[in-house]
């Protein structure tokens, strides 16, 4: 044990904590340093050491980014089998109104809602791979019974339940992120899986294209079984390869826990802790940074929400042949995949720069809004299509966002509430923004495009809002630094389970 660390009272709870291998007062990461003897001088050697950190995150990146990019591929190709279903015979074969589809929509976020923190809560609380492994599993199978649906009753029941599995993943894996990689280097990685929804659209139309070739049975039908046996496969490869959290995974000698434990602390926002800390929740509630992600995410997913279900049917408006339609979604992909993968390259490579790409990456979006209300689709059905295409550029943003929260909230159980918070906007976003596309308006939709243009340029104004406001937090930090000489907390301190009010080494990052 280091000269700085703590040592418990005897007789006292603390103690008794460490006899049964908890320690409430540091995090897990804190809590494997102290019981392996590493002291703050052979960590800060694994530090210095390049070559041995270069290829411990090259090693990182081949065993989680794999998991966890195609895991997301398959999410994003599940979530818009609806989509891609009602291209073909869904609504005929199952007697629904278009309103009756929007509500499809909504009911599977109004799940997404309802389940998402208590998955949080139980990841934190339990074994994180596992809560996501099994519910890719457990969405797979939804997506199967799905198929033997034959109203709109049975559609609503499965599409919720479907909400309810899918609810952990994106959460989980930013949280993912945020424990395995420095923050300088989350949002790449971050960039890489959500990117997978391009990848997922290319993916779900050329697959879709190829099972509308069916003429047996139903295609709508043939496109859930099909999916959900595919995803099913790929939740037991996630039960056997994904690991839990950096202490438990087996696939590190125990030098190299070391080391990512270290690396993590460089953010000072810990890795993971199994205890809820009530505080860090009311903290987290009234941090004005939660609230400006909060309403950021909710226009964002307003527009997404609208975009995602209705954007295949703004296509068949430009033609009537299904599989055209299909292929004619094929390249949107390939622009989101460009989206945000150059802007989250941008935002690790070039220091403080995350609220001006989400500002900057809104751009296509409000152009793209503009061309798609305004340009007659009869006579510009090219210049539609390169709107809709640029105008997913929102997505890039939403990843920085989404990011957020794992870099800039420090405390284990407060960057969980954040989290949580943020995605409950998500899932009110997309809950609200399909009901913007109204039936009778088809397939221009008016009202949709208006809701887009006021979502994304709000969200301009919040994204420059954030950056003041953590520019001012860090210039106070510097200021309080310099008249107390800059001197910063023990190791026991750093290790603790701290959060970014109440660590004054913290910094924000812009």
């Amino acid at each position: 044990m280091s000269e700085t660390t703590k040592k418990p009272v005897e007789g006292t709870s603390e103690e008794k904590d460490i006899q049964a291998g908890i320690i409430t007062d540091l995090d897990e990461g804190g809590l494997f340093l102290h019981e392996h003897g590493f002291t703050s001088e052979t960590i800060q050697a694994m530090l210095d050491d390049e070559p041995r950190n270069k290829a411990l995150v090259h090693r990182v990146d081949l065993i989680l980014l794999p998991l966890l990019a195609g895991t997301y591929t398959l999410q994003y190709i599940d979530k818009s089998a609806l989509a891609y279903s009602a291209v073909f015979d869904l609504l005929t074969s199952t007697h629904m109104s278009s309103n009756e589809y929007s509500w499809l929509a909504s009911i599977f976020y109004f799940a997404y809602l309802v389940a998402e923190y208590p998955w949080n809560v139980l990841a934190q609380r339990t074994r994180l791979g596992k809560v996501v492994s099994a519910n890719v599993v457990a969405w797979g199978s939804m997506l199967m019974i799905t198929a033997a649906c034959s109203s709109f009753n049975g559609m609503a029941i499965c599409r919720f339940l479907l909400g309810i599995f899918e609810a952990p993943i994106t959460p989980c894996f930013m949280m993912i992120v945020g424990m395995w990689y420095t923050r300088a280097q989350q949002p790449f990685r971050a960039g890489v899986f959500y990117s997978c929804n391009g990848v997922g659209a290319m993916i779900g139309s050329l697959l879709t294209f190829g099972i509308g070739q069916i003429k047996t049975i139903a295609v709508w039908r043939a496109i859930y079984l099909i999916l959900g046996g595919i995803t099913i496969l790929w939740g037991i490869v996630m039960l056997f390869f994904l690991p839990d959290d950096i202490v438990s995974a087996k696939r590190f000698k125990l030098e190299e826990k070391a080391l990512l434990i270290a690396r993590s602390r460089l953010g000072r926002t810990g890795v993971i802790n199994h205890h809820i800390k009530w505080y860090q929740i009311r903290e987290a509630l009234v941090d004005p940074q939660v609230w400006i992600l909060f309403f950021f995410t909710l226009f964002n997913e307003t527009i997404n929400g609208g975009y995602a279900n209705f954007g295949k049917l703004i296509i068949k408006g430009l033609t009537n042949d299904p599989l055209e339609t299909v292929a004619l979604g094929i390249p949107q992909g390939a622009f989101q995949v460009f989206w945000i993968l150059s802007g989250t390259f941008l935002a690790s490579r070039i220091r403080n720069i995350r609220t001006y790409v989400m500002a900057l990456y809104l751009a296509p979006t409000i152009t793209g809004v503009c061309l798609m209300w305004k340009l007659p689709h009869e006579s510009h059905k090219v210049g539609i299509l390169f709107s809709y295409y640029i105008l997913g550029a929102y997505v890039c943003s939403l990843v920085l966002a989404l990011q957020m929260p794992a870099t800039n909230l420090a405390g284990y159980t407060k960057r969980s509430t954040g989290v949580a918070l943020v995605f409950l906007a998500y899932c009110a976003g997309n809950i609200i923004g399909p009901h913007a596309f109204l039936a009778r308006e088809a397939p221009l939709y008016q009202t949709g495009c208006k809701v887009i243009l006021a979502c994304s340029s709000s969200q301009v104004a919040l994204a420059i809002g954030l950056r003041l406001l953590l520019t001012r937090r860090n210039k106070k930090r510097d200021a309080a630094a310099g008249n107390e000489g800059g001197e910063g907390l023990s190791q026991a301190d750093e290790l603790s389970d701290l959060t970014d009010f109440e660590n004054p080494n913290f910094r924000y990052v812009l």
